[in-house]
Order: C-alpha cells, then structure tokens, then sequence
C-alpha cells in the first residue's frame, strides 16, 4: 500500500488496483483566516476512486473542491449521521456509513470505527486494509477510551494517521472551553502506543493557526518527537511525500 500525505488532515492511500483519499482540502475555511501553507488542486495527487470523509466540518469536507477536481459522480462516504447536516453541493453520490460498517472498494476493505469529535458533531475514523496491510485514520479526534477496543478488533496497524495538534478554539456560538478539541502530541503517542502501530503519521497541524478562533498547541513538532522516544517510529510527511506500507 502507498500512502501519500495531502494538506492538513488529507491522506491518499493507493493499492494494486484501487485508490481513495480521506479528507481532502482545496478551499480554505475563511473564518480560520490564512493558510499557513500552500494548497494544492487535488489531481495534482493523482485520481481516485472514492472518498472518505471523517466529519462534515469544513477543514474536511470540501465538496466544492470534491466535484471540481474528482467529478461530480465519485463515490462520497461519510457518517450516516452527517447527512442531514451537510450542503452537498454538486456532489451527486454521498453516502452514510455507520460505525462498525465494512464498505468493499475494489481490493480495498473500508471500515468505520470509533472517533470522537471536539465539539460533539458526528465523526468516524476509518480503517483501510488491503491484503496483510492497514491503516487508520482518525479525523480531528479526541482522547477517549476507544483505543483498545479498536485495537482489540483491528490491530495492529502499519500506519496510523493521527491529529496532534491540540488546538483550543473560541467559535461563535459556543461558550469558550480552554480545552483542546484534538489530540494534542502526547496523546498522539499514547494512542499508537495502544494501537500497536509501525509507523505514525501526523496530520491535522501547520495549516491552521488563528488566535483566539483556532489556536495550534505550541512546540508540537518537538513535543511528538520526545514524547515517541524510541517506542513510536514518527514519520513526519511534506505535503505530497510517499511511503509505501
């Protein structure tokens, strides 16, 4: 399995024969103010043949960017739950997994499993394996006490694609907390540890930077790297880099 690390929370996985990208981000989300990295046409990453969506907040579902890049008509997985909560656009195919659900796409198996969202929406991470090989990705999840039971199911995994930003937001219509709403770095490193990963890779940091709205916790990079030791291989990803699984 390849896999190929796309702007902020974008992740491309390609097999023998099949191809799906989870999360992927064109338009950024104005009320995050700028970009603190360039984003690139998604067909600069190659084709696919389905989409995964984690959650429908705007950092990862981008319909707009979906239809203009990958067609109208390309299959669109998300949480049931999401649907009546999404503005589909022009996207002509989405369709509601469930959590626990097995979706077949071509030698791909494509299951949804737990994921806690930050402000209590609907989210999934999803699990692709292809042959002996798995990966998981876990959106812009949490803490929380499912790691074991997916471990329990699902492992080990190759690869492990996980947020580590920690970022503490004061959005409109919600009381400010003080508390991150994603994984921070530490717990980054304890969820691969209970997954039993090979390889992390980090995802959901750098992009987003917009104090007091969006606040990325400080020194994460370092953070990630003494928190692993020499119990986690951290693999860090430019945008457009490759490891093959």
């Amino acid at each position: 399995m390849n896999i190929q690390k796309l702007p902020w929370a974008g992740i491309r996985l390609e097999s023998a024969t099949t191809a799906v990208v989870i999360d992927p981000l064109y338009h950024f989300p104005g009320h995050f103010g700028q970009p603190h990295e360039p984003l690139s046409p998604l067909d600069a990453f190659g084709s696919v043949d389905a989409i995964l969506i984690t959650h429908h907040h705007s950092d990862h579902f981008d319909p707009k960017a979906i239809a203009l890049f990958y067609g109208d008509d390309i299959p669109v997985y998300m949480p049931a739950e999401s649907l009546e909560l999404i503005q589909p656009g022009k996207l002509k195919n989405i369709r509601g997994v469930n959590r626990g659900e097995s979706i077949q796409l071509g030698d791909m198996t494509v299951t949804a499993t737990y994921s806690v969202d930050g402000v209590g929406d609907p989210q999934v991470a999803w699990i692709v394996q292809s042959g002996q090989k798995k990966a998981i990705h876990c959106g812009d999840t949490l803490w929380h006490g499912y790691w074991w039971s997916i471990a329990r199911s699902f492992g080990p995994f190759d690869v492990a694609c996980l947020p580590v930003n920690g970022a503490v937001v004061e959005l409109s219509g919600l009381t400010p907390s003080g508390q991150p709403i994603s994984m921070n770095p530490e717990q980054a490193i304890a969820a691969a540890n209970i997954l039993g990963v090979t390889q992390l890779i980090p995802i959901h940091y750098g992009l987003i930077h917009h104090p007091p709205v969006y606040r990325q916790t400080p020194e994460l990079l370092e953070r990630l790297q003494a928190a692993a030791g020499e119990e986690v291989n951290v693999r860090f990803l430019h945008t457009g880099e490759r490891i093959n699984i």
